[in-house]
Order: structure tokens, then C-alpha cells, then sequence
């Protein structure tokens, strides 16, 4: 059986988002904690090449 071979070109975007409607909704984190869930994440499942998207919406 062949190997599949892998796409360098390929990457796994990982997306962060903080609201100022989250204000005080236990769920809403900080940004830096988002990354570093996301990236733990990211890491336990194999995925590679991994670039983070940020959302602020403070209107």
C-alpha cells in the first residue's frame, strides 16, 4: 500500500475570537488562552502547519 504523501502546502487554521458581548459570560476567554488550547489541541491530533486567525469585535 502506498503512503500518502504529504501537502507542505496545506496548513490548519486555528481561529480565536473575543466579543465584547462575551463581557462577563464565564465561556469568554483571552485570546492567549484560545491560542494555547488550540494549539495543545492541534499538537494531540496530528495536525500540521498551523496558523491562528483573530477576531476582536469590540462594536
Amino acid at each position: 500500500m502506498k503512503r500518502a504523501k504529504l501537502n507542505n502546502d496545506k496548513i490548519t487554521a486555528l481561529y480565536c475570537r473575543l466579543s465584547k458581548d462575551d463581557g462577563t459570560n464565564n465561556e469568554s476567554m483571552s485570546i492567549s488562552t484560545q491560542k494555547t488550547m488550540l494549539k495543545d489541541y492541534a499538537k494531540r491530533n496530528g495536525f500540521l502547519n498551523c496558523q491562528f486567525y483573530v477576531e476582536i469585535k469590540l462594536a
